[in-house]
């Protein structure tokens, strides 16, 4: 540790004992912010001999880096017990060094009315973290680019997709294919729609009841002939969840919607479909039902389409129970989720009405 040759009152010798013990760079200032003593950290730190610190202004040091005036304000308040410095933040530019970013902490230290002020100044070098601090938002801000570009990419393959199925679909002869080609084009349509809802909003979270009733506004235009007669309504609360099951849930409602608005209300029949979200503490609940024809009276369940066992596999990864109600009238399809153990009772896989 550099010290003045001046024989130091109590008080500075007091201080300077931290000085001396402290193993990070620190300087003890007067009131005018001359050094009285440097710790042997800073002056390794720093490159400077102890001759060239001691008794020189901190303004002075490195040939005037330290010249800022805002610290010279900031350092005048602490000597005059109007302030303190709490974490201030610095660059400390230098001709033969690279700029560092410094966090520094001044305290006034007073003996009493016979000894001089000090000020404790204690330096912390935080180059190295705000480096990486600054890759890492270069790194997020790089993700999310190539997100939105992959997005934006997935958009239009599915569109191709679906444009290639359609066109199939009008070719064949066949009624029985033309109606398979149809549906796996409303299946990319859906995956599309799930894909563009969750694409239009911020990385993150996902507000379930806004997401739900974008879905749902999406599939009606396409699927309902007269919204006079036929609607999708969207309640909820609000519930928030990670974009990972929110694309299991979004492809839930997207194919349960469309079993309802396919079979519910034959013939014209008006009717309405509801789609329900909550959350239960830990778990939730999501249900879609119609208040249409209700279930056919024979279901086989070896007949179950393809929509059954997407909604099956994708409850499973939910760890979601699967429950099937006949409402009379109407029908309805509700998840539970409600802890460690549905994960097992979506083993017994339930049937839902052909989709």
């Amino acid at each position: 540790m550099a010290t003045s040759t001046d024989s130091p009152d109590l008080g500075t010798a007091l201080a300077l004992a931290i000085v001396s013990s402290s193993q990070a760079p620190v300087l003890l200032l007067d009131a005018a912010s001359n050094v009285v003593g440097a710790s042997t950290s800073f002056l390794r730190e720093f490159g400077d001999a102890a001759h060239l610190v001691v008794g020189k202004s901190l303004f002075s040091l490195g040939g005037g880096d330290w010249d800022m005036p805002r610290l010279r304000s900031l350092l005048s308040a602490v000597g005059s017990g109007e302030a303190e410095i709490d974490a201030y933040e610095i660059d400390l530019k230098s001709a033969d060094a690279p700029r560092r970013s410094l966090l520094l902490n001044a305290q006034r230290l007073d003996f009493g009315a016979d000894m001089p002020v000090r000020v404790l100044l204690t330096i912390s070098d935080v180059t190295a973290s705000r480096a990486a601090e600054k890759l890492k938002d270069d790194l997020i801000r790089d993700k999310d680019i190539l997100l939105r570009e992959i997005q934006h990419r997935v958009a239009n393959s599915l569109q191709i997709i679906a444009s290639v199925l359609l066109q199939n679909a009008r070719k064949v002869d066949s009624e029985v294919s033309r109606g398979h080609l149809r549906d796996a084009h409303q299946r990319v349509m859906s995956v599309a729609a799930v894909q563009q809802q969750l694409s239009s909003q911020d990385l993150g979270d996902v507000a379930l009841k806004p997401y739900f009733t974008q879905l749902c506004q999406s599939l009606g235009a396409s699927m309902i002939a007269d919204h006079d007669k036929v609607r999708i309504v969207v309640e909820g609360d609000g519930s928030a969840t990670t974009a990972e099951a929110s694309v299991s849930l979004g492809l839930i409602v997207t194919e349960l919607v469309i079993n309802a608005l396919k079979h519910a209300f034959p013939d014209d029949r008006p009717g309405v479909v509801t789609v329900d979200y909550h959350a239960m503490g830990t778990g939730w609940s999501l249900s879609v039902c119609d208040d249409g024809v209700g279930m056919a009276p024979s279901n086989d369940p070896a007949k179950a389409g393809l929509g059954t066992a997407i909604i099956q596999a994708l409850a499973a990864q939910l760890s979601a129970r699967i429950n099937v109600m006949d409402l009379k009238p109407g029908a309805g399809v509700t998840l539970v989720h409600t802890g460690a153990l549905d994960g097992l009772l979506t083993r017994e896989r339930p049937e839902l009405a052909a989709v």
